[in-house]
């Protein structure tokens, strides 16, 4: 690199992480090359498309390493202040909500509740008084007026959601428009400081690889958990933030939409399997999704969608950096609730190298 040269970055995986870092890095004076195995404009893509978009450190800490509802936290004030960014660039809402989330368990699995309360003071400490509420039935209908039929629930403070049907478009749209150059239908592997396609390879000062699955042959243990949504409208129940049912066999979510749309989900499945969803599956999800409100029965289900999420060992995001190579992967089921924490992290290494070149 010379003073007038561009550093060239090469960014394969066109998902969650891929879009993000190239928005970040573009805005660096940097050359960038963003890889795509398939369509980035197919909303039928990478797990990005499929997952309902939940910015939960808080209900994920019960279940998950303190580093998630670590790196969560950052992602939380990050995503506030970029959603911001990629409105007032795009023009476009970005439907980010931060109104908490909230925790319900029928009469009979009330114990479920209070053990996920007494789990989550125990690990929050004195904290734990700002941040979780248990509300008794009047305060829950006060929040959610559609949580007629529960005792009791848990407010958890400052959660967030955005719409990932939302996003993911607008993001392409602002990679766009600051010219990242974008080469769709190029499946690539990567080592470092070069990318080889079937027709060749390309080199760069540095390459990032965040493909998810893809990239299963160069990251030892990584596998694919499957998981399963369906998207149903309704008119009779709105809810204002996400809810979760705690149930000892599963745990639904359901995720409000605009337009009396509802993402729930549960299913998480030792499978690459990606085939469509399960007779089984869409009576469990139909079956609790109408135990939180007996309406619901009347909803229309308009989208099933099914991915494979990329996870390691451990379940903990994957990062390794070298001269002119970064990996990052393996987000598991935290994808939107680490990808900012786990970009800023990538920009900070390829800051550095790009540095030690120069």
């Amino acid at each position: 690199m010379t003073g007038k040269t561009k550093a060239r970055i090469a960014i394969a995986g066109g998902g969650l992480l891929g879009r993000l870092l190239a928005w970040r890095l573009s805005r660096r004076d940097l050359d960038i090359t963003l890889f795509e195995a398939g369509d980035l404009s197919a909303s039928e893509g990478g797990a990005c498309w499929t997952a309902a978009g939940m910015i939960s450190p808080l209900s994920e800490l019960v279940h998950s390493d303190k580093r998630v509802y670590l790196l969560g936290l950052q992602s939380l004030e990050l995503w506030s202040d970029w959603s911001r960014q990629l409105e007032q660039q795009s023009g476009r809402k970005v439907e980010y909500r931060r109104a908490g989330s909230i925790l319900v368990a029928h009469g009979k699995d009330r114990s479920e509740l209070l053990q996920f309360l007494r789990e989550l003071q125990g690990k929050l400490g004195e904290s734990a008084r700002g941040q979780v509420q248990l509300l008794d039935a009047n305060a829950l209908v006060e929040l959610e007026p559609a949580l007629q039929s529960f005792e009791q629930g848990l407010y958890l403070r400052g959660e967030a959601d955005i719409n990932n049907q939302c996003l993911l478009p607008i993001v392409l749209s602002i990679l766009r428009q600051q010219g990242v150059n974008l080469r769709e239908h190029s499946k690539v592997s990567c080592e470092a400081g070069q990318i080889s396609l079937a027709s060749g390879e390309e080199q760069f000062d540095c390459v990032i690889d965040c493909r998810g699955l893809g990239a299963k042959g160069q990251i030892e243990g990584l596998r694919g958990v499957r998981g399963e949504v369906m998207v149903v409208e309704s008119r009779e129940v709105v809810l204002h933030r996400p809810v979760r049912l705690l149930h000892p066999r599963y745990k639904l979510y359901a995720v409000p939409r605009s337009d009396g749309l509802t993402v729930i989900g549960a299913t998480e499945i030792e499978s690459e399997d990606r085939s469509p969803i399960s007779v089984r599956s869409s009576m469990e999800l139909s079956s609790a999704l109408y135990s939180l409100n007996p309406a619901f029965a009347e909803a229309r289900i308009v989208e099933t969608r099914v991915n494979c999420r990329p996870a390691t060992m451990d379940n903990m995001p994957y990062i390794h950096n070298e001269d002119g190579l970064v990996r990052v992967n393996g987000l598991y089921r935290h994808g939107y609730l680490l990808a900012p924490a786990m970009v800023e992290q990538v920009v900070n290494q390829v800051t550095q190298q790009l540095l030690q070149v120069v």
